[in-house]
């Protein structure tokens, strides 16, 4: 049987699942992708791909569904556009412009009936093949002062099998996340996986700690993801399929998970959107010295 630690293959590809209607985000995400809705002054999509790309993750798959196109066009040329900012001399801008499209080597495949994200994976199996791969979920933005992703490409290719990305949750809110029950390892910020169930109850949960949207996989997850029948929510879920994996090494590999503390901003809700953006604006050097003059002035004052 093949050592799982003895693999040499370097994981070069990722898959972002991209099919989700937005429905938290009505009326913007009528005709406007919900991964487009920008954060500051970039799309939530790119500082996806730029995690991606940062963690040597160069090949990059986006799972689609219908009125995504806006994504594709953001990732390619616009000649146009460059066309006119060379003409009047603004380079700044056009770096900007061209950033987008000479990120990676984007592909895109349609989710044609959206059936959970297991499902979305399980559109990424051609063009994976038999190669461990990473998933990135767009809701989940990490600071890149915090290289979760490298850590756990580093985690896989070093122990074989899958890992996901784990998060101490408040008990009341466990119930929106996938949960994990672990054993310590030796390394404190990495546990084995034993059990996962899809958002249990606080009573029903075996941890405090969340799985959040980062995973870098195993391709026999394909397997299971197309035995594996619809569950909560009549979606077919990952969570199920990592079950199933976690339950049997010899399936495809252990389960870890690395405990992640760092920084992470969450664009899935409405309040926590509008908190990201804060946070990063704060953060920028461009924007952060004016903007926290400004918002502490707004809150002391007139709040």
């Amino acid at each position: 049987m093949l050592n799982m630690n003895e693999s040499n293959t370097r994981i070069s590809k990722a898959v972002i699942p991209a099919a989700g209607l937005g429905t938290r985000f009505l009326p913007a995400t009528k005709a406007t992708p919900k991964e487009m809705l920008p954060v500051v002054d970039k799309p939530a999509i790119q500082y996806v791909v730029e995690e991606a790309v940062a963690a040597g993750l160069s090949d990059v798959l986006m799972v689609t569904g219908r009125n995504k196109r806006p994504l594709e066009d953001h990732f390619d040329r616009n000649y146009e556009l460059e066309e006119a900012l060379t003409r009047k001399g603004d380079e700044e801008r056009l770096k900007k412009v061209q950033e987008s499209s000479d990120l990676a080597t984007m592909h895109y495949v349609r989710q044609g009936d959206p059936r959970g994200l297991g499902h979305a994976v399980l559109c990424a199996a051609p063009h994976v093949g038999d190669q461990p791969f990473a998933v990135l979920l767009g809701d989940d933005l990490i600071d890149p002062r915090d290289p979760l992703l490298a850590r756990m490409v580093e985690i896989q290719e070093r122990e074989g099998g899958s890992v996901i990305a784990l998060m101490e949750v408040e008990p009341e809110q466990i119930h929106l996340y996938g949960c994990a029950a672990v054993e310590a390892t030796g390394e404190s910020d990495v546990v084995r996986v034993t059990r996962l169930v899809e958002k249990p109850s606080a009573a029903e949960a075996p941890s405090n700690l969340a799985i959040i949207g980062r995973y870098v996989l195993d391709p026999a997850v394909f397997a299971i993801l197309r035995e594996t029948e619809p569950g909560r929510g009549n979606e077919i879920q990952l969570t199920d399929a990592l079950e199933k994996l976690a339950a049997d090494e010899t399936i495809g590999g252990p389960v870890h998970g690395v405990v992640f503390k760092g920084r992470r901003y969450d664009t899935g809700d409405r309040g926590d959107y509008l908190r990201a953006i804060v946070r990063l604006a704060c953060e920028r050097e461009d924007l952060g010295p004016e903007f926290r003059s400004w918002l502490q002035t707004y809150v002391t004052e007139e709040m």
